[in-house]
């Protein structure tokens, strides 16, 4: 492998390290706003209304900054734990997606 290669892939591989993001594990429906999403259906704790619409068929999402980050491995145990709670996760971040790495209350 010449010097040159071997620059190229260090920058990129480094350029994949992990980022720490501060926000609530929501889903893809509700997103910041589950009492507005829960039409009808009373007042919903956002830990339920979370739980409910995974299981109706919406993904988990990270809301954070105002911003709404798909996650791209929804088979994270820790996301269904988790779920509605204010939570520091760490993963790779690849376009609006994060591949979750792990998760923490903060």
């Amino acid at each position: 492998m010449s010097l040159f290669a071997a620059l190229l892939l260090t920058a990129v591989t480094s350029s994949a390290a992990d980022q720490t993001w501060s926000g609530q594990i929501s889903d893809s429906m509700c997103k910041a706003k589950h009492e507005e999403a829960a039409e009808g259906a009373g007042t919903m704790a956002d830990r339920d209304c979370t739980l409910s619409c995974v299981k109706g068929g919406s993904k988990f999402v990270l809301v954070a900054d105002g911003k709404v980050y798909q996650i791209a491995n929804q088979d994270n145990k820790d996301l269904t734990t988790h779920a509605g709670h204010k939570v520091k996760i760490t993963g790779e971040l690849k376009g609006e997606s994060i591949t979750v790495s792990k998760i923490e209350m903060p």
